[in-house]
């Protein structure tokens, strides 16, 4: 019994990567196993991904984050203040932390926030900032190759370079910080009196180890260096594997592994549609003139990222399906994985009230997704 229950927690928290896993498996008795599965896999993607996620582990086991929090915390005097600074410490967060990494750390540091300003701001204002925050993480991660899993597949395959990248998402990101700054305004304009400053006692301060903080920053660094292909990938996942394995492992168990396996699962997925000339063809006409509106629409049913390594391999317009799966990220609870992050907070801190926060999810999304779209549109980009 104790088997089957742990088989439906897995089956159920890594739905993305079953699925992977079962069309690859299908697709490979379409075509078998030959000497090109191995051009399917984009090991600078997956040498990438890993260093990056290794490192923002580490950072955040260390207290860099909730460091950094909690001192920008420490200046505000109103709960506009307060909550502005919450949603672009999530937003300006994930364009180099990714949105999951951004949600996982400031999303309870919300609660903790709340608990000290009372029950009352909580019962009021929690649901909405919470809201806000995973809007903003998947909005402020849309600016650059760093900012999510999909955008660091895409900027790769593209072969913009990274200013190019950063001009391309500029305006919906700049569109996005004005729609989050008025949002997180009109959620308080009522309240005029100052708030509870945020005062940490030294008992309730994260412990930051420093030296093993500034490390990382270098790892960053170095990271950023094979992202611009300044560096050699191979070399850059090198130097950070083996001195986070030989000085720091507890960060390595961190690594979210499931999702490197949904990458090399869906590579071999689209590398075997690929040759499958029906499916193919098909596909092709689909995407074909609608690039943005079909990354979009495939989001909201299988998420952004499985969305930018599928249709990627049947369009060679990168950086639409770069505009489209970031906005796409907008919308359902899937439409990005990093939006359950914030979910699960929430199920268990307002278990009573989880549905309505899906209610007002859902509507805040759709309204930006809208928004968005319209400033796509705007832009003439075909």
């Amino acid at each position: 019994m104790d088997l089957r229950v742990r088989i439906c927690k897995f089956l159920k928290k890594e739905v993305v990567l079953c699925v992977a896993f079962v069309l690859a498996v299908i697709s490979s008795f379409l075509i078998h196993p030959d000497k090109k599965y191995i051009q399917y896999i984009d090991f600078r993607t997956l040498a990438i991904l890993f260093s990056l996620m290794s490192v923002m582990a580490g950072l955040k086991l260390h207290g860099a984050f909730d460091f950094v929090g909690r001192k920008m915390l420490e200046k505000t005097k109103y709960l506009w203040q307060v909550i502005l600074t919450l949603v672009l410490l999530t937003f300006f967060g994930s364009m180099l932390i990714t949105n999951d990494v951004a949600l996982i750390t400031f999303v309870p540091f919300t609660f903790v926030v709340f608990n000290l300003l009372g029950e009352s701001y909580r019962k009021k204002q929690v649901l909405w900032v919470v809201c806000i925050q995973t809007i903003a993480a998947n909005l402020g991660s849309m600016l650059t190759p760093l900012g999510n899993p999909q955008n660091l597949y895409l900027y790769g395959k593209s072969g913009l370079s990274f200013g190019r990248f950063l001009l391309l998402m500029l305006p919906y990101t700049l569109t996005a910080l004005a729609l989050l700054c008025i949002w997180s305004f009109l959620l308080c304009v009522k309240e005029k009196k100052k708030v509870i400053q945020m005062e940490w006692k030294s008992e309730e301060q994260v412990f930051c180890n420093w030296k093993k903080i500034r490390v990382y920053l270098i790892l960053f660094g170095i990271c950023l260096l094979a992202v611009l292909h300044i560096m050699d990938y191979r070399i850059s996942f090198l130097i950070v594997l083996l001195l986070i394995f030989l000085w720091d492992r507890k960060s390595l168990k961190r690594v979210d592994y499931s999702l490197l396996l949904t990458f090399v699962a869906f590579f071999i997925f689209i590398g075997n549609a690929g040759r499958i000339s029906a499916f193919s063809l098909w596909l092709n006409q689909i995407i074909e003139g609608r690039e943005v509106i079909v990354a979009v629409l495939a989001s909201q049913i299988i998420s952004n990222v499985p969305t930018a390594l599928l249709l990627s391999g049947f369009t060679n317009k990168i950086s639409l399906l770069i505009i489209g799966t970031n906005l796409g990220g907008l919308g359902t609870l899937i439409a990005s994985m990093a939006s359950l992050i914030s979910y699960r907070q929430i199920a268990q801190e307002e278990t009573e009230r989880k549905g309505k926060y899906f209610l007002i999810f859902t509507i805040s999304n759709v309204i930006f997704l809208l928004i968005l779209l319209g400033v796509w549109k705007m832009t003439g980009v075909q």
